[in-house]
């Protein structure tokens, strides 16, 4: 999916009077694949995409054609357009990765190659030593959070002992990541895949969410959250903001942008009834609380509007646009954009930072607690 973004084979087309965002031809696509050594053939190409749609990873954009056709015919990925679904299961897998990605890149990592009966394995770590450093980072609240992490990250295959003997326990036992997420993979794989169990069975395949305990009622699993509370939505959008100003240009022919409707005053007057600082939002027993919001913005923006600095606040939510529809509201402070902490920052450099970020936008807000 980057890599098309970056070929510009990803872009926003026009078809019978209307403009289809973040979308690909699935002949050129075809091409493509030949092109880059992804598939031999047209035939595997096709075989290939038909495996995305299965697992709702790519759609038609209009869903009119539920499987793929090597034609003059417009899909899109679904986290292009915020609709790939984010089930439990998939929220595990994303977690376990998030924690490997982490964990082989810093120094002195718990994960180390070590030996149990006279055998190596690799990307090891002891069952305490993960609870401790889970909750040193921050990734847990208390132990037993961690235990059940554990346990629900063994149950989806992502880590598991080293001979497969025990589930996941806070003490000296030996465990290992059993997928290894940095593997590059080629597309050709997905035709090795052919069967749950196949799925199942193959410990790095990027579909790999197996369950030992598939009963609904596993309440291991279902405890597991992470740790902030996160909301995902579409960004397809009702009606077009720019043609309140009496705009002719075509709804998708800019990018993103931070507009909020373009007859609103340059500068209204803050929506704060008393200024706040930065000292008040962070003091311990203060009445705000933290949420993070994850926008996926339209190519009309992101529907909201920043003021003030050191801290800025969102100043107006378009209330039909994608910021609103994930929970953003006005009077909220801006704690951190994509990772980055903004606390510090005037809302410009913010503005910036948002506008030469991606299009799925992750931020932190502060909210006063009613």
């Amino acid at each position: 999916r980057l890599r098309l973004h970056d070929g510009k084979l990803i872009k926003d087309r026009r078809y019978h009077l209307r403009t289809y965002p973040n979308c690909f031809v699935a002949k050129e696509l075809t091409d493509w694949l030949i092109d880059h050594k992804e598939a031999p053939d047209r035939e595997t190409g096709i075989r290939l995409m038909q495996k995305l749609m299965d697992h709702f990873i790519i759609h038609h954009v209009c869903d009119e054609h539920s499987d793929y056709k090597d034609a003059k015919l417009l899909y899109r990925f679904r986290k292009d357009d915020g609709t790939f679904p984010l089930s439990k299961d998939v929220k595990v897998f994303m977690r376990g990765q998030s924690l490997y990605e982490k964990l082989v890149s810093v120094e002195e990592s718990i994960l180390k190659v070590r030996e149990e009966n006279s055998v190596k394995y690799q990307r090891t770590f002891l069952g305490s030593e993960m609870i401790d450093w889970l909750i040193q980072e921050g990734e847990v609240e208390n132990r037993q959070e961690a235990v059940e992490l554990g346990r629900a990250l063994l149950e989806h295959g992502i880590i598991q002992h080293v001979s497969n003997r025990h589930h996941f326990f806070d003490s000296d036992i030996l465990y290992q990541f059993w997928i290894n997420f940095r593997r590059r993979r080629r597309l050709t794989e997905l035709l090795n895949e052919n069967s749950s169990r196949a799925l199942s069975e193959s410990p790095d395949s990027p579909f790999c969410l197996r369950k030992l305990n598939p009963d609904p009622g596993n309440t291991s699993f279902l405890s597991v959250q992470t740790n902030k509370e996160i909301k995902v939505v579409s960004a397809v959008r009702r009606s077009s903001i720019t043609s309140l100003s009496g705009n002719s240009n075509a709804y998708f022919s800019a990018p993103p942008t931070l507009v909020f409707p373009p007859v609103a005053e340059c500068n209204p007057r803050s929506v704060l009834k008393r200024p706040v600082t930065n000292e008040e939002l962070l003091s311990p027993g203060a009445p705000y609380v933290k949420k993070t919001l994850t926008i996926v913005g339209d190519a009309v923006g992101w529907g909201f509007v920043v003021r003030g600095g050191r801290p800025c606040h969102i100043q107006a939510v378009d209330p039909g646009g994608p910021a609103a529809a994930a929970g953003m509201k006005v009077c909220q402070f801006v704690f951190s954009v994509n990772g980055v902490y903004v606390l510090h920052l005037d809302y410009q450099t913010i503005s910036s930072l948002i506008m030469t970020g991606p299009r799925t936008l992750v931020m932190e807000v502060m909210e006063a607690i009613e």
